[in-house]
């Protein structure tokens, strides 16, 4: 069983080109954090700080001081 999911995992893996963009985000209960990455793990960027709350545009500018 372990052996085809490493094989699935590599078939992802190799499937990345040099015009590949890889988000990876972390969803919490308070923060969430996404960043994009080139294909050989390069940071592109800043992250992208998203605050969960009953006031978007109060978010968005706590958001934009980080």
């Amino acid at each position: 069983m372990k052996y085809k999911l490493k094989q699935k995992q590599n078939q992802r893996i190799t499937q990345i080109t040099d015009s590949t963009l890889v988000v990876g985000a972390e969803i919490a209960k308070k923060i969430h954090v996404a960043r994009a990455v080139d294909f050989r793990g390069i940071e592109l960027g800043k992250d992208c700080t998203l605050y969960k709350g009953n006031d978007p545009i109060k978010e968005q500018e706590l958001a934009s001081t980080l």
